[in-house]
């Protein structure tokens, strides 16, 4: 999978995320896009480390895409816990 397809994943995965757990983030789609990059490797190395499953090459994998969303939500919550709701 390209650079490309890394991008449309991460910010697929990062709109998922947001939905999955609802609020006001700053950032809009650059910062929904760089969680969502970020958490992909996240999940993805989360997956290889503790899990022992090494994340697939393809962008159509059910596992790809669970570590993604996962590594995704694990980012929106730590930046959540570190910068609070700025947008009140």
């Amino acid at each position: 999978m390209g650079v490309i397809g890394w991008m449309i994943l991460g910010l697929l995965a990062g709109g998922i995320a947001k939905i999955l757990l609802p609020g006001r983030d700053p950032g809009g789609l650059i910062g929904t896009t760089v969680i969502g990059v970020a958490g992909a490797f996240v999940g993805g190395w989360i997956s290889a480390r503790f899990l022992d499953r090494p994340v697939e090459k393809q962008f159509f994998d059910l596992y790809t895409w669970g570590a993604a969303i996962g590594g995704s939500l694990v980012l929106l919550i730590a930046f959540r816990l570190l910068f609070g709701n700025s947008r009140d």
